[in-house]
């Protein structure tokens, strides 16, 4: 069986391709933790500045794999307790690993996002949809509620009442409304979908890579912190990164008009 997570560097990108098209990219036992390894992989390497996640095939990801639940209750007759621990366990290490990564990930979603797979994409630092893209909050369509992280993302991308709308309803949203609601940045045509995103990623990747890292830390720790703790971490960021070999090059590239070298030092 071809692996579940294709793993594809391009310079300073990587691209993870959710691979079970089978499955509509169900975020299976299997999956999961590939897809964790493969994040904190890229992650890891210092030559890596950027990272999108796709899907293969039509779909970007269906989410939980039914069959897969069902056969907890059913057939492996799980205690409660032994359930808690498959969702602390498992699919909650994508959340906790994407928390914790240093570079930006985009999402290219380039067909259903649905329950799981739609909290994946609100995930990731930034998202791009092709026209066929729809997304859908349907774990109650089965009696359940996103123990995947769900409810603590998508409303800091869309706001409380478009999430609760999105959770109670389970109703289908497409690219277009996605594009309205923030839900991505842009949508564009299916066949130009990655090309779209890998261009993203290589215009961020084109920047000193340890400013990229820590752009995306102050971002993010920004987000929980008041504005006097926020500016005093900026103040030390930033003179860590003017005291780097980087911040020198990027002043001479600017000031003699040409590309600049970056070493990440």
């Amino acid at each position: 069986m071809t692996e579940p997570v294709l793993y594809e560097q391009d310079g300073r990108v990587v691209t993870l391709t959710l691979n079970r098209p089978d499955t509509r990219n169900a975020l299976s036992h299997d999956l999961v933790p590939d897809l964790v390894d493969k994040i904190k992989r890229a992650d890891a390497d210092s030559g890596v500045s950027c990272l999108v996640i796709t899907g293969a095939g039509k779909s970007f990801s269906s989410g939980g794999n039914l069959k897969e639940i069902r056969a907890m209750t059913q057939v492996d007759k799980l205690s409660t307790n032994d359930l808690r621990r498959w969702y602390t366990e498992g699919i909650q290490h994508i959340p906790k690993t994407l928390a914790q990564v240093t570079i930006p990930v985009i999402a290219a979603v380039n067909g259903h996002a649905i329950g799981a797979g739609c909290d994946l994409t609100m995930m990731c630092d930034i998202r791009i949809a092709s026209e066929n893209a729809v997304f859908a909050e349907s774990f109650m369509r089965v009696g359940l509620i996103p123990g995947d992280g769900g409810a603590w993302f998508l409303p800091r991308v869309i706001g409380l009442s478009r999430a609760c709308e999105m959770s109670y309803t389970c109703d289908m949203v497409d690219a277009a409304k996605a594009e309205r609601w923030g839900m991505v940045s842009e949508v564009v045509p299916a066949e130009s979908l990655l090309e779209t995103a890998q261009a993203m990623a290589k215009r961020i990747a084109v920047h000193p890579p340890l400013g990229v890292r820590f752009a995306k830390k102050l971002i993010q720790d920004s987000q929980n912190m008041p504005l006097g703790a926020a500016l005093e971490m900026a103040a030390g960021m930033q003179a860590t990164l003017q005291q780097t070999e980087d911040h020198l090059e990027a002043l001479d590239a600017v000031l003699e008009n040409r590309q600049a070298q970056f070493k990440g030092q």
